[in-house]
């Protein structure tokens, strides 16, 4: 890795010589600004105000510009006879417990590498120091015309340094809270901790930027001439108003179902639940098993209340009992069917003998009819 800055570490009367290298890279994809009418790039020119003529970078400098709109100019030279110690030193002025920086301040990351061989010994003091003390080291530098606050770390068998935000850098969080006073029940604590602990750990190195993917393989299709295909819109449901305790749930029983565990609870009331017939009636308002309506609804209300005995419940499967129960419905459904057969076929003997007896009838008639 290429290094940005060469300097020392100051720790005490010790010096490290060191080179700063880029601890991190940015993999975000960069677009060009084009002439939609004919795909010409735009390009920006420097241009000074005055006289409308473009400047090239070795006639540019810089300047102060006063609350008037005053122009002070500020040359390098300038700034390099400024008395700063930390123009080409990291130092060290104090070790502190981690937790102590606030994330806040957290901005650039670098990687320190000891620059030579008379540089290894004092290196690897100091980063075996802030191992065995569990501590970090707050330290000042000087980059890219400024002064700077940085953290030193050990990563692995590296010592890294955080550059810092200045504490007053650091904007106070006044506004941003709800104005509103809110109340939190229990239970939506209770089943936001459920899902807490449901969503679990993450391994870090699993995580990846899928936006950045997708705008790849776009890229790709349009370049090899392919139909792009529109994305499906996900409503995230923002700005509606929810039911918390409903939205905490089906995200425990989501998250659940995403890792492939199961709800315990739920498979056991599904197995205690049995399947439900419907009775059907016949012309008499009897059901098919010749019961009314009215005993049918009080015996299936009877057999679905459970009796307080004694005894101890039964500790079969919830699998075993809902086999049990799917063979007695079948074998009731198998009886009312059977009944219900009976009785049609008791109905069409009954008819039939009734035809029968009014055909006799109506043919002994005409018989008197003709002897008298």
């Amino acid at each position: 890795m290429r290094s940005i800055w060469n300097g020392a570490i100051s720790f005490g009367l010790v010096s490290i010589p060191i080179k700063l290298v880029n601890a991190t890279e940015n993999h975000s994809i960069h677009f060009r600004q084009i002439h939609l009418a004919d795909g010409g790039r735009i390009r920006y020119r420097k241009v000074c105000e005055l006289d409308e003529e473009e400047v090239a970078g070795g006639e540019i400098g810089k300047a102060y510009e006063d609350a008037d709109g005053t122009m002070i100019p500020i040359t390098d030279e300038d700034l390099a006879q400024l008395p700063l110690p930390t123009a080409k030193t990291i130092e060290i002025v104090a070790f502190v417990p981690a937790d102590e920086i606030d994330p806040l301040q957290m901005d650039a990351a670098y990687y320190l590498s000891a620059n030579g061989v008379p540089a290894a010994k004092p290196y690897t003091l100091l980063r075996e120091a802030l191992k065995r003390s569990n501590k970090v080291a707050v330290a000042k530098y000087a980059l890219r015309g400024r002064e700077r606050l940085g953290m030193l770390r050990v990563v692995d068998d590296v010592i890294a340094m955080h550059g810092l935000l200045w504490p007053d850098e650091i904007r106070a969080p006044e506004g941003v809270a709800p104005d509103s006073d809110v109340t939190v029940r229990d239970a939506e604590l209770d089943l936001a901790d459920a899902l807490m602990d449901t969503l679990g750990e993450v391994d870090m190195d699993s995580l990846h930027d899928d936006y950045r993917e997708a705008v790849e393989e776009l890229i790709a299709a349009k370049a090899s001439g392919e139909a792009v295909q529109p994305a499906e819109s996900h409503d995230s449901g923002g700005g509606k108003v929810i039911d918390l305790i409903a939205a905490l749930e089906s995200s425990v029983r989501a998250a659940k179902k995403s890792r492939g565990e199961g709800d315990e609870n739920e498979a056991e009331n599904e197995g205690d639940m049995a399947d439900v017939h419907p009775i059907k009636k016949t012309a008499s308002g009897k059901t098919a098993s010749g019961r009314t309506t009215k005993t049918a609804q009080k015996t299936a209300q009877q057999k679905s209340t459970p009796k307080s005995t004694g005894t101890k419940k039964s500790t079969s499967s919830p699998a075993k009992r809902t086999a049990q129960k799917q063979k007695k419905t079948t074998a009731k459904s198998t009886s009312s069917a059977s009944a219900s057969s009976k009785s049609s076929s008791s109905a069409k003997k009954q008819t039939s003998t009734n035809a029968r007896s009014t055909t006799k009838k109506k043919t002994a008639a005409p018989r008197k009819r003709a002897s008298a």
